[in-house]
């Protein structure tokens, strides 16, 4: 059970995943969550670093989608700007969003690649959608009040994946 959440990838940030390191890897598709992945989960718009990167993965082919369990309002206001799709109240880690943001890439899920800041969440239900998975640091040291509790329960499976021998990185700062 413990491998569910056991990501394929753990990165500082999204700029360590470049779109040349993604097509080497056969992925043409990236599903990233928004709050403390992307921007700090009550930053409203994105950074010109983020504007950038995404840039640099629409000029590479890569197709992006914001999957997200944030309200309609957040993330369009974040998305619309940049031109990227998004699905709000994700429902993650539920499989349905994730499925549907396949379909709209019109991609097979072998070439997609979830990336999120919390395992509970987006490395969960990537893993159980069948898709690889990425996990960052989170960009904030803040959480807003549902993610304060997720964090405690993720730092109990990382301890548990880290004796188990599962894992042997040890935390990102």
């Amino acid at each position: 059970m413990y491998r569910l959440f056991l990501p394929n990838e753990y990165v500082k940030n999204v700029f360590r995943v470049t779109p040349e390191k993604l097509k080497s890897n056969g992925i043409r598709g990236v599903i990233t969550d928004l709050d403390n992945t992307l921007v700090e989960w009550d930053r409203p718009d994105a950074t010109a670093e983020i504007i950038d990167w995404m840039k640099d993965m629409r000029e590479a082919g890569i197709h992006v989608t914001i999957v997200s369990n944030n309200n309609e309002e957040r993330v369009k206001a974040f998305a619309d700007p940049l031109g990227i799709p998004f699905i709000h109240q994700a429902r993650k880690p539920m499989g349905r969003a994730f499925r549907r943001a396949v379909r709209q890439m019109g991609l097979p899920k072998e070439q997609v690649v979830v990336i999120g800041d919390q395992l509970l969440t987006d490395i969960f239900g990537g893993n159980r959608s069948g898709l690889q998975t990425v996990l960052v640091v989170p960009v904030a040291s803040s959480d807003g009040l549902a993610t304060r509790f997720n964090r405690k329960v993720e730092r109990i499976i990382m301890k548990k994946l880290k004796n188990r021998g599962l894992i042997d990185w040890e935390e990102i700062k």
